[in-house]
């Protein structure tokens, strides 16, 4: 099973969660016992301290007998139940629903929002709406003699649960929201980075490829001998000796470029390892998609660009890369590119002729994890993973990026811009 696949299930770090529980259970211990020596309430001061030894006990379960560095969904519920349970218990010790401490019954279900899975999150909700509905209606007075004096209307005493509960769920469902984004970014910017190791690691490959030249001379020679042999011994049979030819022509091309490689074994990637301006940058990526494509590429050059170098940048030639070949991916015939610079600015426009960017995701491009909720859509849509690579490498190196669709044509625009003061000094 993939890494990605089984981390989902271990989402919670167990010694963040017990410093959380440490800090809950100090502040739980100087309030109960503040409130009794210091301002000489009168409750039922050693339930409450039994109570808060409760938490303790589990917390030091956690310390000394779980060994696991991360704890499950199913155990987590676990232990946050107790923490809802342990807090409820002390609040009904304490006052109810009118203990202005019952706020913090909020917390470990929101805590569990944006750590854990929808289901333990629905489950913690419903428990902790439960005890505060429980804590409304059944509960001991307020320590003395604060209880002695405090009396309010029914109105405002019932508005208070109603009013936890509210905040509740719209904390939690903010939570939710919010951590799913988060994690999702996460991950699609953890795929990147691996993209991106692996873009270095090919490049790294150049020496090693030199090296691997003088090693395969000696075999790819030993082919061609063989090949001028079956070209006399078969000469009288056509089929045969068309793919004895073929079979020759490939020799002769492996051994070109290994000539290549021979030549300066620390050249690694010609294009890459050069600095170039930008109309070379896209001619060469252009032709890399040619040469496995069908479609046509029409490349439209201002005639007053400016033809300064730029210095290598693997993170641009990727992000160009990954635009291009989207516009190569969803287009029916032909990808249109445009280059416009000036002494101020630069900028590429890639268009395509297929059906453009789908208007219920329009507005959120370059996020991750996109999908479109028709139908008709779902199948011709990717991940968003490839702009969402593009657009954060660009604008990492000071693109700014308009995505929409074409005024002109029938597919996408893309839209990218530099200001040429940050895109030569990158």
């Amino acid at each position: 099973m993939k890494f990605f696949e089984t981390s989902k299930y271990y989402s919670l770090k167990k010694s963040t969660y017990i410093s959380l529980r440490w800090i809950g259970i100090i502040g739980q211990l100087i309030s109960v016992n503040l409130v009794y020596f210091y301002f000489n309430f009168e409750f039922d001061f050693i339930y409450c301290n039994f109570v808060i030894l409760l938490g303790v006990i589990s917390n030091l379960y956690l310390i000394l007998f779980y060994k696991k560095t991360q704890i499950s969904d199913r155990g987590a519920l676990l232990f946050l139940i107790i923490d809802i349970f342990q807090l409820s218990f002390l609040i009904f010790l304490t006052g109810g629903i009118v203990n202005p401490f019952i706020i913090f019954l909020l917390i470990p279900s929101v805590f569990a929002s944006s750590n854990l899975g929808i289901r333990t999150n629905l489950l913690i909700l419903i428990i902790t709406t439960c005890s505060i509905v429980y804590l409304t209606f059944n509960s001991q007075s307020l320590p003395r003699p604060l209880s002695d004096n405090f009396h309010v209307s029914p109105y405002y005493y019932y508005s208070i649960p109603i009013a936890l509960i509210i905040a509740l769920v719209f904390l939690n469902y903010f939570a939710i929201i919010f951590g799913n984004q988060s994690r999702l970014r996460k991950e699609a910017l953890n795929k990147m980075e691996e993209v991106m190791a692996k873009e270095h690691e090919l490049l790294s490959l150049g020496g090693q490829a030199a090296a691997a030249a003088h090693s395969l001379g000696t075999p790819l020679s030993t082919i061609k001998i063989i090949t001028q042999e079956l070209m006399v011994q078969f000469k009288n049979e056509k089929d045969v000796i068309q793919d004895i030819e073929l079979l020759s022509s490939q020799v002769e091309r492996c051994n070109q470029i290994l000539k290549k490689l021979s030549l300066n074994p620390t050249v690694e990637d010609e294009f890459i390892d050069e600095d170039l301006n930008m109309k070379d940058y896209l001619k060469e990526i252009i032709n890399s998609f040619k040469e496995t494509s069908n479609k046509e590429f029409i490349f439209n050059l201002d005639q007053d660009s400016n033809p300064k170098k730029i210095t290598k940048s693997i993170e641009i030639v990727y992000g160009l890369r990954n635009f291009i070949g989207n516009a190569n991916k969803f287009s029916k015939k032909k990808i249109f590119i445009s280059l416009k610079s000036n002494n101020d600015f630069t900028e590429i426009i890639i268009e395509d002729d297929g059906d453009g960017f789908s208007y219920d995701i329009l507005s959120k491009i370059g996020e991750p994890y996109l999908k479109s909720q028709k139908e008709s859509e779902k199948s011709k849509t990717g991940l968003g993973l490839g702009v969402f690579i593009g657009k954060t490498l660009l604008e990492k190196n000071f693109a700014k990026i308009n995505c929409r669709n074409s005024k002109t044509r029938t597919g996408a625009e893309i839209i990218i811009r530099w200001r040429n003061k940050d895109l030569f000094n990158i």
